[in-house]
């Protein structure tokens, strides 16, 4: 009988704790209020996953969260397509008050969203620990391209077909010395590589997949990030 009360309370609990808060009657602080927009400007916590997926159902809310960062972007218009290859409430990224995305690229609301997260969280600190500098330019291979996974004329359409991925190369440091995935991921033991790594497993907290030269030779020179419907990180 206890039991059956113990397991009764951990269904019931729960449930109306969140409705509590859902209906106000219960106060928490944003941060830790799963149903609150995402602050893109707070620090991260165990709930910003949750709220970076719930963007892809909430455009507005998205585009709305990516205006009050500091993400230099501007609006791109919608592209409708009868192939698979739609662009729907997607941003050009420019870039931050602190860093430059080399050419700018078309993206998802919440790959930018991602993106802001990945820069101030991972990319800057991975750049500080490892390298003693910032990053001041990221060099990429682009985000939008209307094709198949890997370019097959079968299968799947891959995230690029809808500018839900970017694939970064490289990165400009301050001082003007630049780090390539190419040149540097396999420089076993050095700062460069060791920096590569952490930029890799720090963008893992904020994409749903993270690829690298660790997971297939079609990644040999690219990092791919991208909020598609899996969750990978190798």
């Amino acid at each position: 009988m206890l039991g059956r009360v113990f397991l009764l309370l951990l269904l019931v609990l729960p449930l109306t704790a969140l409705a509590l808060v859902r209906t106000g009657v219960v106060t928490i602080p944003p941060a830790y209020d799963p149903f609150a927009p995402l602050d893109l400007s707070a620090a991260p916590n165990f709930l910003t996953s949750f709220k970076l997926a719930r963007l892809e159902q909430a455009p507005q809310q998205c585009l709305a969260a990516l205006a009050a960062s500091d993400l230099r972007h501007r609006r791109l218009p919608d592209r409708p397509s009868d192939t698979g290859c739609a662009i729907t409430d997607a941003v050009r990224v420019e870039g931050s008050t602190t860093v430059i995305a080399g050419g700018g690229f078309a993206a998802t609301c919440p790959l930018a969203a991602a993106w802001v997260l990945f820069e101030r969280e991972a990319l800057q600190p991975a750049a500080r620990r490892h390298l003693g500098q910032r990053v001041a330019t990221v060099r990429h291979f682009g985000s939008y391209a209307c094709r198949n996974l890997y370019g097959r004329a079968d299968g799947r359409r891959s995230e690029h077909a809808t500018a839900n991925a970017v694939d970064l190369a490289g990165f400009v440091l301050a001082d003007g010395r630049e780090v390539t995935v190419a040149r540097d991921w396999q420089r076993t033991g050095t700062p460069e590589a060791a920096f590569l790594r952490a930029v890799h497993a720090g963008a893992c907290r904020f994409f749903d997949v993270v690829l690298g030269p660790a997971y297939n030779a079609a990644h040999r020179d690219h990092l791919h990030l991208d909020m598609g419907r899996f969750s990978i990180c190798r």
